[in-house]
């Protein structure tokens, strides 16, 4: 199998968008949790989010932007980013050996919303002919393609909140097998919509804390009450080595390994004991060809909620044999709120930066521990640790699963 390297990051999050911003945010224990200013929350129970700031019109044209959904809008910002992080031209990547694995969980939900008024307040032949195209949930691989003219292999991994890192072990495997020389990778998502926060809202799935959004986001936590929604994207540059090489490109880490599995058991709530997220984070290990204690650094799902947390940890100690054996953890999370099929990317990219950097990401508003969580979770301030091997790990609703591990290069 042929070498895969990491060599362009174009996160666009809560906290600062670009590679350095985003490194700087990370580094500062940043909020970017705030009240919703998208659109009115008055209504709802939670009316607290991740918003992006983001000017679209740097970026994309205003007649184009108007025809995309946001969604996609961050998926192009973020790959425009990690292009020109990695130091690669639009001549560089058009043809065929540059391809395209980028993800949403939900897709155009905005567009759904508005679309769906005109449909039921007017006639449903006043609905916009970009309806379709602007809501299905490829769109983002798609225009990232079109936009740069990359002819090489294109998909959509759709896995909700493992979505980001499943795009990047696809696309992984597919410079591993010869298929491409490059690939633009991750996740992009913009849940924060009346429906979007509404619909987890009366799942009882987020956090409540509309007095405190700066500390509503809260893994690990005894007082943990649920995740805070964030919007974003995590584009990542994959690589061949040799080709990166030849170039004389800057390289962040190596991808080793990608597991996925499956829990089979609930549509939401993960399996007891974190049973899916074991076997995930060995088949991780299998195929990286490396053991559990190699790794030095895990960047987890950690969203804040009851089940998912306790599970993530009880996952964790089944897999090192001992609380005291699992490296240092930290919840990207904590900062950002959770950016569902964003967030393996943008995740990734906060791991490919810890190893490169030396520094670990906190987990913010670590203030309570519970006694059940007994791991090293990296509280409230970044840590210098010079580590080898990372693991990302993201798990979903519907019980699928994804675990990525970068090497220090």
């Amino acid at each position: 199998m042929r070498r895969v390297v990491v060599t362009g990051l174009g996160p666009v999050t809560p906290i600062g968008n670009g590679a350095d911003a985003f490194l700087r945010a990370q580094h500062e224990a940043r909020n970017g949790i705030r009240s919703i200013t998208n659109f009115d929350a008055s209504e709802l129970s939670v009316r607290i989010g991740g918003e992006v700031d983001v000017n679209v019109e740097d970026y994309i044209e205003r007649k184009e932007a108007k025809r995309l959904d946001r969604f996609v809008h961050l998926a192009l910002i973020g790959s425009a980013l990690a292009l020109e992080d990695a130091g690669l031209s639009e001549d560089d990547v058009a043809g065929e050996a540059t391809g395209t694995c980028i993800g949403s969980g939900i897709g155009g939900l905005a567009t759904w919303e508005t679309q769906s008024g005109i449909r039921f307040d007017r006639n449903p032949m006043r609905m916009s002919p970009f309806f379709i195209p602007m809501l299905i949930a490829n769109m983002a691989s798609g225009h990232v393609a079109m936009r740069y003219n990359l002819l090489g292999p294109s998909s959509t991994v759709v896995t909700a909140c493992a979505t980001g890192s499943g795009n990047i072990g696809d696309a992984f495997r597919i410079i591993q097998r010869g298929e491409a020389e490059v690939m633009l990778t991750g996740g992009t998502e913009a849940p924060i919509t009346p429906m979007g926060i509404g619909g987890f809202a009366v799942m009882k799935a987020l956090s409540t804390r509309n007095d405190s959004p700066e500390t509503a986001s809260r893994p690990f936590t005894a007082s943990r009450d649920g995740f805070v929604a964030g919007e974003g994207a995590g584009i990542l540059v994959l690589e061949e080595l040799e080709h990166a090489k030849k170039r004389g490109a800057r390289i962040y880490a190596e991808v080793i390994g990608y597991g996925t599995s499956a829990d089979a058991y609930h549509v939401t709530a993960p399996a007891p004991g974190g049973a899916g997220a074991i076997r995930c984070i060995q088949r991780a290990l299998r195929s990286a060809g490396i053991e559990p204690g190699e790794v030095g650094y895990v960047n987890a799902h950690g969203t804040s909620t009851p089940a998912n947390d306790l599970n993530e940890t009880l996952a964790l100690k089944s897999v090192w044999g001992d609380a005291k054996n699992v490296p240092p953890v930290s919840s990207t999370k904590s900062m950002t709120g959770h950016t569902l099929g964003a967030a393996g990317g943008i995740e990734a990219i906060a791991t490919v930066q810890a190893l490169h950097s030396g520094v670990l990401p906190p987990t913010r508003n670590y203030l309570d521990p519970d006694p059940e969580l007994d791991l090293d979770y990296v509280a409230n301030e970044a840590r210098e640790l010079q580590v080898d091997v990372a693991l990302s790990q993201n798990f979903a609703f519907g019980g699928q699963n994804a675990a990525l591990i970068f090497r220090r290069f």
